[in-house]
């Protein structure tokens, strides 16, 4: 058995504990603000982290400073788990939840930004543990392993394994040669951005409560809302909607280019291959849907109140675009249930949950560049078979991309495709009916949020069985680690000494 360095992988996973009651502290100030009554709660549940956290790094703290790559990968999988564990403390201390199960879901689903919900009843819970909600979209989004990696260096510890185990996509863009510097550009950006949607949100007529959780929750690709009908509590309002399709944009973007336009370096956004195609893919299918909805749906007769401000053409555009870019930049919000709109429409955007956004956004699914990639090489094999003598190469951004990337991306599909199935089956099997079954597999792996059936965008996931739960905060723990992560550690090769 390979001899792993189980000091080394305690102690970080104590530092990322520090850090998630660190941000809990943050809950119970917002508590304390709000005068909800569970501040003391909230405070306590973050000392008991933090404590934890702490006891973890003065134990091992005797450790030698380096991770290998089965190291990072563990770190990695178990820091989220034991985030996620932890992370469930104020919901069960406030009784804003009182079964583990339950807990345990809602937690998951807010780390790994998927945006699921077991709550029946948002409104009613304290505003310290709203805003926890939407912090640990904002921990999960960008990663509480690419912040610590550019703490970890002043520790000793160096972070590359952990960013690869973090960030496994094929994107290996680098914005400076130092990791620790391409951390902390990314979480300035990514602050930048919550600041800027916080204020617009607030200016458009949101409280700023709602603002600030609202812009945490659209940065992460979440999907957490503050009001039970989600983002369509402002249908009445459509610059809120106009602001948050922006930053989804942005959020399902790479955060590189953000980089480099901030940069002067623009030019370099308009020639990236997966920007141009992510545009154009939001484009065609927002034209898509606003032509059914323009013509063939009645607006009105969806669950949720729809005033058309500026008309129905404008109200039909709005959502069209909003819908599109929930569920490919895997973000959830809801102004609209699309599963009542028709059947051509429900299947699309079940569609649309395995496309993904950009690789190194905070988006989940199986991400732009991957489909462009595996479309390339597809239509290359055409050429092939017409020209066998011919060497020929898939490019991207105008290099020349290795049969040993297309491999991985292809092995990628298939294990997701094969996630994705056996997902199915095993909620098949605990009772749900096929379209539930199907939607929310994908709608788990994908970290998109809604699903197909009674989990869609006017349901929530209370009903489903505990077993269900657990098995569907897996998914979302596999998806939202792009599957290599966690799935490894299943593999006799991994705890093998060769």
């Amino acid at each position: 058995m390979f001899k792993f360095n189980l000091k080394i992988i305690l102690y970080v996973i104590g530092i990322l504990l520090l850090f998630n009651g660190g941000l809990m502290l943050l809950s119970a100030l917002t508590s304390l603000l709000m005068k909800d009554g569970v501040s003391f709660e909230i405070a306590l549940s973050a000392f008991i982290v933090i404590a934890i956290g702490s006891l973890m790094m003065i134990i091992f703290r005797g450790h030698k400073p380096n991770i290998q790559k089965r190291e990072g990968y563990l770190i990695v999988t178990m820091g989220w788990l034991l985030m996620a564990i932890t992370g469930m403390i104020p919901f069960l201390v406030t009784g804003s939840i009182s079964s583990v199960y339950d807990a345990f879901f809602e937690t998951m689903s807010g780390y790994t930004a998927t945006g699921s919900s077991i709550l029946k009843d948002i409104e009613s819970l304290p505003a310290g543990i709203l805003f926890w909600r939407s912090m640990m979209h904002w921990i999960g989004g960008m990663g509480i392993i690419v912040l610590a990696i550019a703490i970890l260096p002043l520790l000793g510890i160096g972070g590359m394994q952990l960013f690869s185990a973090e960030a496994p996509g094929p994107s290996g863009d680098k914005l400076h040669p130092r990791i620790t510097d391409t951390a902390k550009r990314l979480w300035f950006i990514y602050v930048a951005y919550t600041i800027a949607e916080t204020l617009l949100l607030y200016l458009a007529g949101m409280s700023l409560f709602d603002a600030v959780n609202h812009s945490m929750s659209t940065m992460a690709s979440g999907g957490f809302s503050t009001k039970n009908d989600s983002l369509a509590h402002w249908n009445h309002l459509p610059w809120v909607h106009y602001i948050i399709i922006i930053f989804m944009f942005l959020a399902g973007s790479n955060f590189v280019l953000s980089y480099f336009a901030f940069t002067g370096k623009i030019q370099r956004v308009f020639r990236d291959n997966e920007f141009l195609t992510f545009v154009k893919f939001i484009f065609v299918f927002s034209v898509i849907v606003f032509s059914v909805l323009v013509t063939q749906i009645d607006l009105n007769t969806d669950y949720f109140y729809h005033p058309q401000v500026y008309g129905k053409v404008e109200s039909s555009l709005r959502h069209s675009i909003f819908q599109v870019l929930a569920i490919v930049t895997t973000t959830g919000f809801v102004t609209a249930d699309y599963t009542s709109w028709n059947s051509f429409l429900t299947v699309f955007f079940f569609g649309l949950m395995f496309l993904g956004g950009s690789a190194g956004s905070t988006s989940g699914g199986i991400k732009v560049v991957r489909h462009l990639l595996m479309f390339k090489s597809g239509f290359l094999e055409f050429k092939k078979a017409l020209h066998p003598n011919a060497i020929i190469q898939p490019r991207f951004n105008d290099k020349v991309v290795s049969q040993e990337i297309i491999g991985n991306i292809l092995a990628f599909f298939i294990l997701y495709m094969l996630s994705f199935i056996i997902g199915s089956l095993v909620f098949g099997l605990m009772g749900l009916d096929f379209v539930s079954a199907i939607g929310v597999a994908a709608s788990s792996l994908g970290n998109v949020g809604p699903a197909l059936g009674d989990y869609g965008p006017s349901g929530n996931f209370s009903q489903l069985p505990s077993a269900g739960k657990i098995w569907s905060s897996f998914l979302m723990l596999i998806g939202r680690l792009e599957l290599f992560t966690v799935l490894i550690l299943l593999t006799p090769s991994f705890w093998s000494k060769n």
